[in-house]
């Protein structure tokens, strides 16, 4: 466990091994949140074997973690998609800075923060962004799929597949998750041959 850890933080330099963070229970911020209208939709998705109804429900939860509660930070997330869009990563970044800074308590800022270092390839700062997304909201499969391909990314297919799993314990009817684990699966198969 030390090696994979030193050898994770060498190249990613986070706070947390993803298996650190795979392993993580719920904090107690997290039970209160169960406690919330999202715990019904997260026990709704669970159970949904209907890929297109799993869809609307996971539609409905993202609309809730993109509730933020303040409109100044719901314009800037608005700028930062746009930014996105345009592919002007290091203006999001502006944006999304400024929102992580004003509310450090919104999971879906540090979520977006992460995406736009992934799409900057910027691992490392992607990963941290993650490790806050998920300590806010353990259950953020967007969070944990971006984990995945991180470590996919840089040739950590096994971190990778417990990662894929972990989204489907949440959202079991995920296509892109199932078809990762079972990609991953026979791979990591062949490799002990």
């Amino acid at each position: 466990m030390r090696s994979v850890f030193a050898i994770f933080a060498m190249v990613l330099t986070a706070s947390l091994s993803p298996e650190a963070l795979l392993a993580e229970t719920p904090s107690s911020a997290a039970v209160a949140k169960a406690e919330s209208p999202l715990q019904v939709l997260f026990s709704d998705l669970k159970r949904e074997r209907n890929e297109k109804a799993a869809e609307r429900i996971a539609s409905r939860i993202w609309d809730e973690w993109n509730k933020s509660g303040s409109s100044s930070v719901d314009l800037m997330m608005l700028w930062s998609q746009q930014a996105i869009e345009a592919k002007k990563y290091d203006v999001a970044l502006d944006f999304l800075d400024q929102i992580v800074t004003l509310d450090p308590s919104y999971a879906e800022g540090w979520n977006r923060r992460a995406t736009v270092h992934f799409l900057m390839q910027n691992y490392r700062k992607s990963m941290s962004d993650i490790e806050h997304t998920l300590e806010l909201e353990p259950r953020h499969f967007g969070a944990l799929s971006g984990m995945a391909q991180i470590m996919t990314a840089t040739g950590r297919d096994e971190l990778a597949l417990k990662a894929w799993q972990r989204v489907l314990d949440i959202y079991p009817m995920l296509r892109n998750a199932q078809n990762e684990v079972s990609r991953l699966s026979e791979e990591l198969a062949g490799e002990g041959i």
